[in-house]
């Protein structure tokens, strides 16, 4: 797995090999858990490989477990994901009837459970100790790290989670091998990765490509480019949690760890947003600042009080009651939340809105001054709801 260059496709893009390392050869026994709670908006890529490959990720699972010694792996299943989880209900009693899960795995001596678990709908629950938390009928909220979870994790014991995409790849690399695996991507950024495509585009949808593939490729030749008449305007390239894109840098981006980094956003869960010129930038921030106050779990003050902050201000923008020093409020907000809660979640909320007001800063300006959307028009709010 080290060999292969395999980066985990949930999001934080860290090396699969490597995290199996840190297994501690404690002795005790070891859990490990598919982090199935694809909730980031935008992204649904998970859900169409649990659709149409069951299977693969179950194979993906059963070798991972073999690999790192776990006899004992749990589907951890977003709670609106019904249609998914009966269909690895199905395909996992398939399994264990044909003799792949079970006592005894195909006479190889090795044991191995696989039980689904179905969430209750809470986007905090995809950070993996939320998750874990959930796991063991806590209330799902992520916890302090160190320790980590392949240390102490499900039941205080040595846990790796993975995403569905990361254990279904998987089964691609023992089938080709490490170098069988590396024929596509770069050398950092190794193999082919599911992108969840939607916005304004032609033909929206889940695509495979190699990583280091461009984007403007990927939305004019796969996806049909954008709808007529219609100029690119921004580009979310990783989820709605990642910083957004210009024009311009989408022309030079590439879909790879590295490029998007260097660009000051993340590759993420692979979920990209494809913005036109018809789009209102203060309203999709809107729709982005709601979503984050609701999921937030409230443990942590800068993300329980900076996500309501936030949503307030910009819900004030669109509805007519902006005023001159809300955007720098904005950007102080958000840039104090960022590195100080227990998760990732205040700083998924903190840094749309820093890209939104920073690169459409005029849309944001014209909204506060005219009390109206600069793009879509209409009537100054203040007299519609006189």
């Amino acid at each position: 797995m080290k060999a292969s260059g395999l980066r985990g496709r949930g999001g934080a893009g860290f090396a699969t090999g490597v995290k199996w390392g840190f297994l501690p050869n404690n002795g005790e026994p070891r859990y490990l858990l598919c982090n199935a709670d694809e909730s980031e908006p935008g992204t649904f890529k998970d859900r169409l490989m649990m659709e149409r490959a069951p299977h693969q990720l179950i194979e993906g699972m059963i070798i991972s477990a073999f690999a790192i010694k776990a006899k004992k792996a749990y589907i951890y299943i977003r709670g609106e994901y019904t249609g998914p989880a009966a269909i690895l209900e199905k395909a996992i009693a398939e399994a264990k009837a044909a003799g792949y899960i079970g006592k005894n795995v195909l006479g190889s001596g090795f044991d191995m459970e696989l039980d689904l678990y179905i969430g209750a709908g809470a986007y905090i629950c995809g950070e993996e100790t939320g998750m874990i938390s959930s796991l063991e009928g806590l209330k799902g909220q992520p916890k302090l790290k160190p320790p980590f979870p392949a240390v102490q994790g499900y039941l205080r014991k040595p846990t790796i989670v993975n995403n569905v995409e990361t254990l279904a790849a998987v089964t691609y690399v023992i089938r080709d091998g490490a170098a069988g695996f590396r024929k596509y991507g770069t050398e950092k950024s190794a193999g082919t990765k599911l992108f969840s495509i939607s916005g304004n585009v032609n033909k929206p949808g889940t695509y495979e490509v190699p990583l280091g593939y461009k984007l403007m490729d990927l939305i004019n030749i796969e996806c049909g480019g954008l709808k007529p008449g219609r100029k690119l305007k921004a580009v979310v390239p990783g989820g709605s949690s990642a910083p957004v894109i210009n024009a311009e840098e989408c022309e030079r981006a590439t879909l790879d760890y590295e490029c998007l980094a260097q660009m000051g956003t993340m590759l993420g869960s692979g979920a990209i947003i494809v913005i036109d010129d018809s789009n209102c930038m203060v309203d999709v921030l809107s729709t982005i600042t709601h979503f984050y106050h609701h999921e937030s779990c409230g443990q942590c003050t800068p993300c329980r009080e900076g996500t309501g902050w936030m949503e307030k201000i910009v819900h004030g923008i669109v509805h007519g009651e902006g005023k001159p020093g809300d955007l720098d409020l904005l950007l102080k907000i958000a840039d104090n939340m960022k590195g100080r809660t227990i998760c990732a979640l205040s700083d998924a909320a903190a840094l749309p809105v820093l890209s939104f007001v920073t690169k459409f800063r005029d849309e944001f300006e014209y909204f506060i001054r005219e009390k109206k959307s600069k793009v879509r028009g209409g009537q100054i709010y203040a007299q519609m709801h006189a």
